[in-house]
């Protein structure tokens, strides 16, 4: 209900928005951490503002730009959070996206095929978290009963990240001429 709550009132404030990238992730961070309600509001209010800062509002977003900002809130993100690898968190599966989105984008695909390999891996390292026990958060007092079930803020964040990535491949493949022509300048989309 809660990722429900957040993802209305980010996409309703991201609309409304007026301004650059910067401004418009920062409207969808806020709104998202107020909507939605509990601490993985908090973390994805913190992500999305994350990235709008470090993308700004005027210079154009490349997918290395894009893939730095990921990089760069996920990093804050697990400062803020205090969490670790391994503690059976949404870190579980971010790292992993996070860490292929920039391999791939550093190796030259194009920003749709790197987003849809990093989702793959984000996916896959949030159903590894079943295998683990949670050391923070609100599943941790459940500890070896929830062995066997993935966290949810890991599943979450998966689904989110294919559902951008099928954007970002319908965007390529109907304006193919626009990545052929950042792809000229050096932008690598």
């Amino acid at each position: 209900i809660g990722m429900s709550r957040g993802s209305r009132a980010d996409a309703e404030a991201a609309c409304a928005a007026q301004g650059g990238v910067e401004t418009v992730l920062s409207a969808a961070g806020h709104a998202f951490g107020d909507r939605a309600g509990g601490t993985s509001g908090i973390l994805w209010g913190l992500l999305l503002e994350g990235v709008g800062n470090r993308l700004g509002n005027t210079e154009a977003v490349t997918a290395k730009r894009l893939a730095d900002a990921v990089q760069g809130s996920a990093q804050h993100l697990q400062g803020f959070s205090k969490a670790e690898l391994g503690d059976k968190t949404m870190l579980d599966a971010l790292f992993p996206f996070v860490d292929t989105l920039v391999g791939q984008v550093d190796a030259g695909a194009s920003l749709a095929e790197a987003w849809r390999s990093a989702a793959d891996a984000c996916r896959t390292a949030a159903e590894a978290t079943a295998s683990l026990t949670p050391k923070i958060g609100r599943a941790r007092p459940l500890a070896e009963r929830s062995v066997g079930t993935a966290d949810p803020g890991a599943v979450s964040l998966g689904m989110i990240v294919t559902a951008i990535g099928e954007v970002l491949s319908d965007a390529e493949s109907v304006a193919p001429g626009a990545a052929e022509s950042m792809k000229e300048e050096g932008q690598n989309v």
